[in-house]
């Protein structure tokens, strides 16, 4: 069912004059998710027009744009991915962990995206391998699903790292599993320390290869000894490792999954009102107890996309990675290795083959199979109701 408002009814409304107004001063790639977004499930991309082939109801579905920012294309992206990523499960406790970059250094991330995140990435995922494969911690290779979020709920810059880590991993000699204690993965303060070593050593290295930018309040960081000055506030400071006990089982993991992989930066369910005063949206207050953090904030409509275009990632960056035994180019082996060492049999292939493939909603008014009878072409519409069908038809753009 269509949310009652939509980010892209804000684009579409708001969209042009927030491009006039800022020409100039948005990248191609904010460009194009504005366009993807405001263009998306409309004629502008073409569609099919479906019947029932019991009752004769009909209605119009025109395409999705596919953007990856876009909030109405994440869903089915999400149960596409989840349903790939079944395969991968393990009968272990699964831990959520979360690498954040403190603000000062966040700031640096805001204008070099692509080398940053990347960093952040690669710091935090080296920092897992290297000290769970420690005899002094769990003394194993571990696997590693991470994901990158560069907001918080209020839409605002705050780049971080979500891992969810099954709760163990094969030892050095491939002979057994180890097993982590229960609720407790790695010393969150050891994570800390040599995270904040291994980020910051590589931040540098890439000031003095020439690979940052700044521009505005921090422009001055393009001299050396400025931005050694700004990291030396950094390096005193503790960087806080989120870990929280295991899930209750698999099931609980592909659940919370869900809600982190494919997710932009607001979701259409949190929009409340769109009016003259701006756009109004539910974000949680985490310096408030319990039930007090849900609450409502109102922003201009200008501040609104603003915040939204803050999280447009740049072209290719990938922003789901496995590491470690769940890496792409060892993850079948390791995951057959483990199966084997935690005396668990692999999940049979026919699992994934019992939903067709060309699956579509069934008929809402007798439950029947719904066929496409039409396709159409970007910017055109149907010719009209398909020929014989009721006049009780309906669309449904």
């Amino acid at each position: 069912m269509r949310a009652s408002i939509e980010v892209a009814d804000i684009f579409r409304v708001a969209g042009p004059a927030y491009r006039a107004a800022h020409a100039g001063h948005l990248t191609l790639q904010q460009l194009k998710v504005m366009s993807a977004i405001e263009h998306c499930r409309t004629a502008a991309l073409g569609g099919h027009v479906e019947a029932c082939e019991d009752c004769g109801q009909w209605r119009i579905a025109y395409n999705s744009c596919r953007n990856r920012h876009c909030p109405k294309c994440q869903g089915a992206t999400a149960r596409t991915w989840l349903a790939e990523r079944e395969a991968d499960l393990l009968p272990v406790g699964y831990f959520h962990v979360v690498f954040t970059l403190p603000a000062e250094v966040a700031a640096i991330a805001f204008h070099n995206k692509a080398a940053v995140y990347d960093l952040l990435f690669k710091a935090a995922s080296e920092t897992m391998l290297t000290i769970a494969a420690d005899p002094k911690h769990l003394g194993a290779r571990i696997g590693i699903t991470a994901v990158l979020h560069t907001w918080g709920s209020a839409m605002t810059h705050h780049p971080h790292v979500h891992m969810i880590v099954p709760g163990g991993g094969i030892s050095p000699d491939g002979k057994r599993w180890v097993s982590a204690r229960p609720a407790f993965l790695l010393p969150v303060r050891v994570l800390g320390k040599l995270f904040r070593r291994l980020f910051l050593s590589r931040l540098v290295a890439l000031h003095d290869s020439g690979r940052l930018a700044f521009f505005g309040a921090i422009a001055h960081l393009a001299e050396r000894r400025a931005f050694l000055r700004h990291l030396s506030l950094v390096r005193k400071k503790r960087w806080v490792v989120y870990a929280k006990a295991p899930f209750a089982g698999p099931e609980a993991v592909l659940a919370y999954l869900s809600r982190y992989t494919h997710r932009v930066a607001i979701s259409n369910r949190r929009l409340i009102r769109f009016d003259e005063t701006g756009v109004t949206f539910r974000y949680k207050d985490y310096r408030r107890p319990g039930a007090d953090r849900q609450q409502l904030m109102t922003l201009a409509t200008d501040e609104f996309i603003r915040r939204f275009l803050l999280h447009v990632l740049p072209k290719g960056f990938h922003r789901i990675r496995h590491c470690g035994l769940l890496a792409a180019s060892a993850r079948k082996a390791s995951l057959a290795l483990a199966r084997e060492l935690l005396n668990v049999a692999a999940p049979s292939d026919h699992d994934t083959t019992d939903e067709p493939d060309n699956f579509r909603p069934r008929c809402p008014c007798c439950g029947g199979r719904m066929i496409v009878i039409e396709v159409f072409e970007r910017w055109r519409q149907p010719r009209g109701p398909p020929h014989g069908s009721p006049s009780t038809g309906s669309s449904t753009p």
